[in-house]
């Protein structure tokens, strides 16, 4: 229930944010999800090429939307953020951490592990809830609890089956639940945040992408106008889920961003299974079981609540 006349008046502004969050967060995740289609055409390139085309691109991209949205604040806003050492230095953190993430993430695909990067997203969204729990205060629901349950019951099964330590998916959960946390604290919208973090890393890229060129063991100017163009998309490709998730991480609490970060996962194991033919033995099918059980848990539980909680203060 509301507890006061203060807090009713305040659910009408509040719910439409929380909304507007919940469905930006389910299209980044379900964007990410489709990668693997996407990133396999590279293949020949390697993950660092792709790594460091992705993150030039990527500028180009944000730069023209900052463009188009501009009408005099958007570069004034991107402006004031840099102003800010506090918030500068945690989008630098971003930054580095969302390229450890697209590395692991590119170099997993291109190695035939498309079902150990669904793993690492399939842990990613418990450590955001015990991120969200431990370190900002947030509560979950008995129904989130369980789901919860749920999906760490599946990451242990997914372990067994794949039989090995998972580096891959233990640096994709980590860095990318991070990634969240620090896109959270910096409270900053999502096409400025997108924007400071790919020209953060536009001089490393730029100079990589120099570097196997000259020595000639790049791939941009070799390899024809189609693979070009794929390299030149791959920056297209990853910024908007990118600006979708980073709307996402200022409207909705950490511990919801984790659980809808289930939606990745299950598309990139159905691909890993079904698209790329991945071996599967039966611990890998009872878990993909249990994660759709959480799954259903945390949709219906969605359905019955309608008192979100108020959006992160962006100022």
């Amino acid at each position: 229930m509301v507890s006061s006349v203060a807090d009713r008046r305040a659910l009408p502004d509040a719910f439409p944010e929380y909304r507007r969050g919940v469905a930006l967060g389910a299209t980044a995740y379900t964007l990410w999800g489709l990668f693997p289609l996407y990133w396999t055409l590279l293949g020949s390139a390697g993950a660092l090429e792709a790594l460091a085309h992705r993150m030039l691109w990527s500028l180009v991209v944000v730069f023209f939307v900052l463009w188009w949205l501009n009408r005099g604040t958007a570069f004034a806003s991107v402006r004031a953020v840099i102003a800010s050492r506090r918030k500068l230095g945690l989008l630098a953190v971003a930054a580095v951490l969302i390229a450890f993430n697209w590395g692991a993430y590119i170099w997993g695909v291109n190695h035939g592990r498309v079902v150990e990067t669904a793993l690492g997203y399939f842990t990613g969204p418990l450590v955001s809830v015990l991120m969200g729990v431990l370190l900002l205060g947030e509560r979950l629901r008995v129904a989130q609890w369980v789901a919860v349950g749920l999906g760490a019951a599946a990451v242990v099964v997914l372990a067994a089956g794949y039989g090995q330590v998972p580096w891959v998916a233990l640096v994709l959960a980590f860095s990318f639940s991070s990634y969240g946390l620090v896109k959270k604290l910096a409270g900053v919208p999502a096409v400025e945040s997108v924007g400071i973090e790919a020209g953060i890393t536009l001089v490393p890229a730029l100079a990589y992408i120099c570097v196997i060129e000259a020595t000639g063991s790049g791939t941009f100017f070799s390899l024809g106008a189609g693979h070009a163009l794929l390299l030149i998309g791959g920056g297209v490709v990853s910024t908007m889920p990118l600006l979708a998730f980073g709307g996402a991480a200022v409207r909705i609490p950490l511990s919801m961003i984790g659980l809808l970060q289930y939606l990745a996962p299950v598309l990139q194991f159905v691909f890993g299974v079904l698209v790329f033919h991945e071996q599967m033995p039966p611990q890998r099918w009872l878990g993909f079981a249990i994660v759709w059980l959480g799954l259903i848990v945390l949709t219906v539980d969605g359905m019955r609540w309608r008192v979100p909680a108020p959006p992160l203060d962006r100022t």
